[in-house]
């Protein structure tokens, strides 16, 4: 992707491609060279004055400040994070480059970033979801990513019938995305150890998820 970018001559292609470059590096756990990564291009982005350049460059944003909390750089995370919420502020919601990107976004990496950060942070991811939950119309990933990360917040706070029924929620909305995730994994074995009066209904759930 990096050798097609450079060759297509247009800086929001290669930023972009260094957003989904970053895959590799959450799979790696190489957290702090994928920060890096992730500065260097939104440096390297253009001077956003379109809409457009805005989204992209919020995206990379949004990005580093998920991966800077799985590095343990809160500062780095709440700087990057303002920064996303200030351009998707700016910008509706929407698909820029391949990429959804705005208010709604920003929100569902907020949770993310905190539980990215520990469980020191979860009643930041708490207060979000308190307050707001993702619209039918954002990408069905995007969705099941939110409730993925909010069931791991709520396990970490004891909250075991909302971790249950947010994994559940997750599965409804992108069952194959669902899968995906170890720390959903994680999150259904905790829950069947811990709620044994559900445990034919999350048994089932641990066998099609994989973590048992």
């Amino acid at each position: 992707m990096r050798w097609a970018a450079r060759r297509s001559e247009d800086p929001l292609v290669e930023a972009s491609t260094a957003y989904v470059r970053t895959e590799t590096f959450f799979a790696a756990r190489a957290y702090a060279p994928g920060l890096l990564a992730l500065e260097q291009a939104i440096d390297a982005s253009p001077s956003p004055s379109s809409p457009e350049e805005q989204a992209v460059r919020g995206a990379l944003h949004m990005r580093a400040a998920v991966i800077a909390g799985r590095a343990q750089d809160a500062d780095a995370a709440d700087t990057h994070f303002e920064e996303a919420r200030r351009i998707g502020d700016a910008v509706p919601e929407d698909q820029y480059q391949g990429t959804a990107f705005g208010p709604d976004s920003v929100r569902i990496h907020e949770v993310s970033v905190a539980v990215s950060l520990g469980s020191d942070h979860v009643g930041r991811a708490l207060d979000v979801a308190s307050e707001w939950t993702p619209p039918d119309d954002l990408p069905a990933e995007r969705q099941s990513s939110f409730w993925i990360e909010l069931s791991r917040a709520q396990l970490w706070a004891g909250l075991t019938d909302d971790a249950w029924e947010s994994l559940q929620v997750a599965r409804l909305v992108a069952p194959q995305h669902t899968r995906g995730p170890p720390w959903a994994r994680e999150t259904a074995a905790t829950l069947r150890r811990l709620r044994r009066a559900d445990a034919e209904d999350l048994t089932a759930f641990s066998e099609w998820i994989g973590a048992v």
